[in-house]
């Protein structure tokens, strides 16, 4: 057996046991939609517990408008939420657009916090803190500037934290809210619903782990209190945060019927810089939390660990080793006796990636296409590739950002 065969069959046993443990994520996944399916979520019982929503935005003048009134549109008892927008060093015209809202909204509770760049424009963390500090409520919710809530999102939320004291944090599901703009928009649109029934709904069918998704989700005060506010050099702040509830003994649970739209990017250079943000943040959440593999009181986490750590480097790593060694192959410059194998079984990955994916969004009402099979097929041939270059440049960044020690800024995702 070749070099070229060694390396060869290490990417593809690493490929196959993550994709295999995908595939049981899936199937974990939609059983649990089929458990929930025909059941009510929990009702608040007793008084409802007064909740602070809190909106970070920079430069979010083309959507804030939207999402603040679809907040003020919610079906949970006005006098019982209020709403914090950290208006964050933004040079639109947010303030004044905010401020105009605050004035055709008097008797609600609505609070605009405007900071400048001596106290703000250092991330989403920086704004939440910010926010937290003039916040009251029991419970904390948090949504994105382009975020569209459904009218019963919030009391849905609330309804599962409040009748399980386990939970640290509860989910929910959001949706693509532009979703035929483009090719692009179609693709995300299938990767967030598959990731959310793949990733969470399988996760906490069999470990009762979730990580929270950044929006649309709920969590106690005292949390917040307790670990001293959102880490302000974590750029996935959301991914960070749920790895500190995990440590306090808490859950955090998926509960897919309270539901967003947010608007998603249209453009792949867009898209391309929002995710190697995503991927730098989250590189930086599995370096920080590596030593927990070695603590036992995180035993009920290692998996999401190993699960994080092996997405980011295994995978990336054996795809990249597995397609330069095919492509040499191919050109004579080496030889490999299991290239017709590797062949067979990319086949395989390809009809699996497409069934499993087909299976997680038809569950959603509008997305039982056929025509959904051919954009899933060339999704994979496309866009999962395109993920392998926003790792491997979030990689980069992660590092570079190390080497240089450069402060957390805002990465603003252009809105349409």
């Amino acid at each position: 057996m070749t070099i070229a065969d060694i390396l060869m069959m290490i990417a593809v046993v690493c490929i196959w046991s993550l994709l295999l443990v995908n595939v049981v994520l899936i199937i974990a996944g939609y059983l649990y939609y089929l458990d929930i399916e025909g059941k009510k979520v929990p009702d608040i019982k007793g008084e409802a517990p007064f909740v602070t929503i809190m909106v970070p935005a920079h430069n979010e003048g083309m959507v804030i408008i939207k999402t603040v009134e679809s907040l003020l549109a919610l079906d949970y008892p006005h006098h019982k939420y209020e709403i914090i927008v950290i208006n964050d060093n933004s040079s639109d015209d947010s303030s004044v657009l905010l401020a105009d809202l605050q004035d055709r909204y008097p008797s609600r509770n609505l609070i605009i916090i405007n900071t400048d760049k001596i106290t703000g424009g250092k991330g989403k963390s920086n704004a939440l803190n910010i926010g937290f500090q003039r916040s009251k409520g029991e419970l904390i919710a948090i949504y994105d500037a382009d975020n569209t809530p459904e009218k019963t999102a919030l009391r849905y939320l609330v309804g599962e934290i409040m009748n399980d004291d386990s939970l640290g944090a509860v989910i929910g599901k959001f949706r693509t809210r532009n979703r035929d703009a483009s090719l692009l928009t179609r693709f995300i649109n299938i990767e967030t619903l598959s990731f959310q029934w793949m990733a969470q709904a399988g996760r906490w069918k069999l470990f009762k782990l979730c990580t929270i998704p950044g929006t649309n989700f709920i969590m106690r005060r005292h949390i917040v209190e307790e670990i001293g506010g959102w880490d302000v050099k974590a750029i996935a702040e959301d991914t960070e945060i749920s790895f500190r509830i995990y440590m306090m003994g808490y859950r955090i649970k998926f509960q897919p019927k309270a539901v967003t739209w947010e608007q998603e990017p249209q453009t792949l250079k867009v898209w391309f810089k929002q995710r190697t943000r995503w991927a730098k943040g989250n590189i930086y959440v599995i370096v920080k939390n590596i030593p927990l593999l070695f603590d036992r009181s995180a035993k009920r986490i290692r998996f999401d660990i190993l699960y994080f750590l092996s997405i980011y480097f295994l995978l990336l790593t054996s795809l990249v080793m597995s397609d330069i060694l095919l492509i040499l192959h191919a050109l004579g410059y080496v030889h490999t006796t299991i290239a017709g194998l590797s062949m067979f079984l990319w086949l395989l990955a390809i009809t699996l990636f497409v069934t499993g994916t087909f299976i997680t969004i038809i569950t959603e009402k509008g997305e039982m296409r056929l025509s959904n099979l051919w954009i899933i097929l060339l999704m994979y041939v496309s866009y999962c590739q395109m993920w392998m270059v926003v790792a491997a440049y979030g990689l980069y960044a992660y590092i570079k950002d190390q080497i240089f020690k450069r402060e957390v800024k805002w990465y603003k995702t252009e809105r349409f």
